[in-house]
C-alpha cells in the first residue's frame, strides 16, 4: 500500500471552477441535528439487522438503540418542547421551528420503531430459538413452565410489588422516568372498572429463566410473570385487562448555578427535582384499548402524538439481559488488549522512566487501559511524587483510579481532583465519588458555574534530583476502565515541559482564580479551540492555494457547530480535500456543487463505539495533528472546558496517519453520507474481502 502522504497527494483535488451562488449561512446548506442523530440510530439498526454480526452482538445493537432512543427523547425532544412552552422563537440551523422539527421527528421515530421491532420479531427471535434460546409468551408455556413462573412470583416478586389503586382517595401515582408498568383494569363484580398500576421492578432480572429441554434455555419477561399472577395482587377481583406502558420524562437538570452559593447542593436539588419533570413519550403495548390510553395520556398530560405502540418487549434496552448468556459462538471473539513494550510490567518509577524516554500513545481498546491505572497507582506509592491532579467526568463504579487517588492522599501526597457534578446521567454517582474523596482529605472542586469540565487530564508532579518534573496523561475518553474496553479512544503520556506547564495553568484555572486564556501548546475551550482550529484551517487554505496539496482529516463524534461548518465550506470552495469521520450527528452537507464538492463524510458504526477525536492538517507535508476531548458542537466550543493537545513525536504522527487511513478505507462498518443526509454503504471491488478498521486494529495488536 502506498504511503499515506503520497496517496493523499494523488487524491488532492484540482482547482475549482464552479461559481458560488449561495450564502454560507443559508439554511439549505445545513442538516437538522436531531434528524441527523436519528440517521445515526438507523445505522445502529442496520448493525442489528446485519446477519454478518454474531447473533448476541445484534441483540446488543438492539439494546443500544433502545437506550439511545430513551436519551434522544429525554434530552433532544424535551429541549424542543421547552422551546415551545417558553414561546422561544429560535429557528434551527436548517430553518425549522420547534413544532416543525417535532413533526419530522415523530415521523422518523415511528419508522425506526416499526423496523427495529420487525427485526426483533422476524429475525432475532427465530434465530435465538435455532440457537437454543427461547423467549416465550404466556400462551406458549407448558404446565411445568406455568408452575415455575407462579412459584417465582410467590417467592420473589410478590413481596416486592406494590399495587397502586386509583380512586377518590388515592390519586393517580407518580410514574418515574423510564419505568415499566403494568396497567390493570379490575372489577369486584359491580360493573365498575377500576384502574391500578403495578411498577415492574428493575432491581430484579428482567428475563426469568424457566424449565426447558436439555441443552436449551428458556425465559419469560418479568412483566409477563406479573400479568399471569395479577389475581394474587388483586384477590377476589376480576382481572378485566392488563397492559404495559413505559414512560420517558424530560431529564435535563435545571440548575440555578449563577444564583447558588453551593454547587453541590444545587446539583443534588436538581437531581431530586428531575424526577418530576414533564413526560415526553409514552410507549404502550400494541393491544392497549383506547379507553385505557386516554386515561394515561390525561393523567400524564401527554398528547396522542407522544404515544408509540410497539409489538414486542417494551423498553428494548432490557434485551441486554441476553448478553449474559454464556454462548461464545454467538458473540464477538474475545481479545486481550496489548500493552506497549516500554510499559509492559512497568510499575512505580519505571513508568515515569518510560515516559521520559519519549511520548507514549495508547489506542484503546486495542491498547490496554491498565497503564493509565498503573500510572496513578505508581504515583500513589512513589515517595518522590509530591502531587497528583486530575479531572473526572464519568468514572463508573469501583474505580481503581479513584482508589489510587485515595491511597495517594493517605500517603501524604497533595491530591486535587476536579469532579464534574453535571455530567449528564452520572450526577449522583459523581456526587458520591466527590464526597468520598473529600472525606479522605482530597482537595475536590465540583465544577465551574455555567460551564462543564469535559477535559480528560491527569498530572503527576515528581521530585527528581534538583528538578520538579510533570508527567501528564491527556485523553479523548473518560477515566473508566469498563468503557475503555468498549469505546475507541486515544491517550497520551508525556513529560513535555510546555504541555506540563499548560496543564498546570489549566488546573489553576479550574481550582483557583485565573483569567488566563492562552496556552503554549494546548487548545482549550471555551477560549482557544474555535479560534485555533479556524486559524489552522485557514492556514491550510493558504497552503493549498500555493501548493495544491491541502488536506484535512477530522475525526469526531459530532459536527454540529454552524461556524465551524462554514469554515470547512470555505476550505472546500478553495479546493482543499476534506475527509470527515463523524460517528453521529453531522449537520454539514457534503458534495454540494460550489459549496462542499471536496468534502467526504464517513461514519463508522461497529463493534466498538467510536469516541476518539483527531484533527489532522496536511500543512504542506509537515503534518499537524491534534487529539482531544472536543467535538465540533456549540456546547463543546462555547460552554465546556475541553482540551486538544498536539502530537509532536513524528512516529506517533505516522501512527495516527495509519489509523486515519484505515478508517477511510473501511468498507465493512463505514457508511458514506450523501448530500441529503442519508447514508449508503461504500462500494466494494468484486471479490475483495470486507475491510473493517476496528478488526484490522485488533489483528495488528494480536500479531
Amino acid at each position: 500500500m502506498a504511503t499515506a502522504r503520497s496517496a493523499r497527494r494523488r487524491r488532492a483535488p484540482q482547482s475549482r471552477t464552479a461559481a458560488l451562488t449561495t450564502r454560507l449561512d443559508s439554511p439549505e446548506l445545513y442538516l437538522n441535528p436531531h434528524l441527523s442523530l436519528l440517521a445515526f440510530q438507523r445505522r445502529v439498526l442496520e448493525e442489528a439487522r446485519d446477519p454478518n454480526n454474531p447473533l448476541l452482538e445484534r441483540v446488543k445493537f438492539i439494546s443500544i438503540l433502545g437506550s439511545n432512543m430513551d436519551e434522544f427523547f429525554m434530552v433532544r425532544v424535551a429541549g424542543l418542547w421547552q422551546q415551545i412552552e417558553t414561546r422561544t422563537t429560535e429557528i434551527s440551523m436548517d430553518g425549522r421551528s420547534p413544532s416543525e422539527q417535532l413533526e419530522l421527528i415523530r415521523h422518523e421515530v415511528t419508522s425506526i420503531v416499526r423496523e427495529i421491532y420487525q427485526v426483533w420479531r422476524e429475525d432475532i427471535i427465530p434465530e435465538l430459538k435455532e440457537s437454543g434460546i427461547e423467549i416465550l409468551e404466556l400462551d406458549e408455556l407448558n404446565a411445568q413452565q406455568k408452575t415455575a413462573i407462579d412459584d417465582y412470583f410467590r417467592r420473589i416478586l410478590y413481596p416486592v410489588l406494590t399495587p397502586l389503586a386509583v380512586d377518590q382517595g388515592r390519586p393517580f401515582p407518580h410514574i418515574s422516568n423510564l419505568s415499566l408498568n403494568v396497567a390493570a383494569m379490575v372489577s369486584n363484580g359491580d360493573g365498575v372498572e377500576r384502574f391500578a398500576r403495578v411498577k415492574v421492578p428493575d432491581s430484579l432480572p428482567q428475563l426469568v429463566p424457566i424449565p426447558s429441554r436439555a441443552g436449551e434455555l428458556a425465559f419469560v419477561w418479568i412483566e409477563q410473570v406479573i400479568i399471569a399472577n395479577l389475581r394474587m395482587l388483586f384477590p377476589e377481583m376480576e382481572i378485566l385487562q392488563a397492559d404495559l406502558f413505559h414512560l420517558t420524562r424530560d431529564a435535563e437538570l435545571a440548575i440555578q448555578e449563577l444564583e447558588s452559593d453551593d454547587l453541590l447542593e444545587s446539583v443534588q436539588e436538581a437531581v431530586w427535582r428531575r424526577r418530576f419533570r414533564d413526560a415526553v413519550r409514552l410507549q404502550i403495548n400494541a393491544g392497549m384499548p383506547q379507553s385505557l390510553l386516554d386515561l394515561l395520556t390525561t393523567n400524564l398530560e401527554l398528547d396522542q402524538n407522544d404515544v408509540y405502540r410497539v409489538d414486542g418487549p417494551i423498553d428494548l434496552s432490557r434485551v441486554r439481559a441476553l448478553l449474559n448468556i454464556d454462548k461464545s459462538a454467538l458473540k464477538d471473539r474475545p481479545f486481550i488488549p496489548w500493552t506497549p513494550q516500554s510499559l509492559a510490567g512497568a510499575s512505580g518509577p519505571e513508568i515515569f522512566a518510560a515516559i521520559q524516554q519519549g511520548d507514549i500513545l495508547l489506542h484503546h481498546p486495542f491498547d490496554s487501559f491498565q497503564p493509565v491505572v498503573d500510572f496513578l497507582r505508581g504515583a500513589a506509592d512513589d515517595p518522590n511524587v509530591l502531587a497528583i491532579k486530575m479531572t473526572l467526568y464519568r468514572v463508573g463504579p469501583n474505580s481503581p483510579l479513584v482508589e489510587a487517588l485515595l491511597e495517594a492522599s493517605q500517603n501524604g501526597k497533595q491530591v486535587a481532583v476536579m469532579v464534574e457534578l453535571k455530567a449528564r446521567f452520572d450526577e449522583e454517582s459523581n456526587i458520591e465519588w466527590a464526597q468520598k474523596l473529600e472525606r479522605e482529605g482530597v482537595h475536590v472542586v465540583y465544577g465551574l458555574p455555567g460551564i462543564k469540565v469535559h477535559a480528560k487530564m491527569a498530572m503527576v508532579v515528581r521530585h527528581e534530583g534538583d528538578a520538579i518534573v510533570r508527567y501528564v496523561h491527556l485523553g479523548t475518553g473518560n477515566y473508566n476502565p469498563s468503557t475503555a474496553r468498549l469505546y475507541t479512544d486515544l491517550g497520551l503520556f508525556t513529560a513535555n515541559e510546555e504541555i506540563g506547564a499548560d496543564v498546570s495553568d489549566l488546573f489553576n484555572f479550574l481550582t483557583g482564580y485565573s483569567a488566563k486564556k492562552s496556552y503554549r501548546k494546548l487548545l482549550v475551550a471555551p477560549h482557544t479551540i474555535r479560534s485555533g482550529l479556524e486559524r489552522l484551517i485557514r492556514a491550510e487554505i493558504e497552503r493549498h492555494q500555493e501548493h495544491g496539496d491541502g488536506h484535512l482529516i477530522f475525526k469526531m463524534n459530532a459536527l454540529e457547530d454552524p461556524g465551524m461548518i462554514r469554515v470547512l465550506y470555505e476550505a472546500s470552495q478553495a479546493g482543499v480535500k476534506i475527509d470527515l469521520i463523524v460517528r453521529g450527528v453531522c449537520s454539514l452537507r457534503p458534495g454540494l456543487p460550489g459549496i462542499s464538492e471536496t468534502i467526504r463524510v464517513v461514519s463508522i458504526v461497529g463493534r466498538f463505539l467510536e469516541h476518539s477525536r483527531i484533527y489532522y492538517f496536511q500543512n504542506g507535508g509537515d503534518e499537524l495533528v491534534y487529539v482531544g476531548s472536543a467535538d465540533l458542537m456549540p456546547r463543546n466550543l462555547n460552554r465546556r472546558v475541553e482540551v486538544l493537545f498536539p502530537i509532536e513525536d513524528r512516529k506517533l504522527v505516522r501512527r495516527l496517519e495509519r489509523i486515519l487511513d484505515k478508517y477511510l478505507e473501511d468498507d465493512a462498518n463505514a457508511r458514506i453520507m450523501r448530500p441529503d443526509g442519508t447514508y449508503i454503504r461504500p462500494t466494494r471491488q468484486h471479490g475483495r474481502k470486507p475491510l473493517s478498521s476496528q478488526t484490522s486494529f485488533l489483528k495488528r495488536r494480536e500479531a
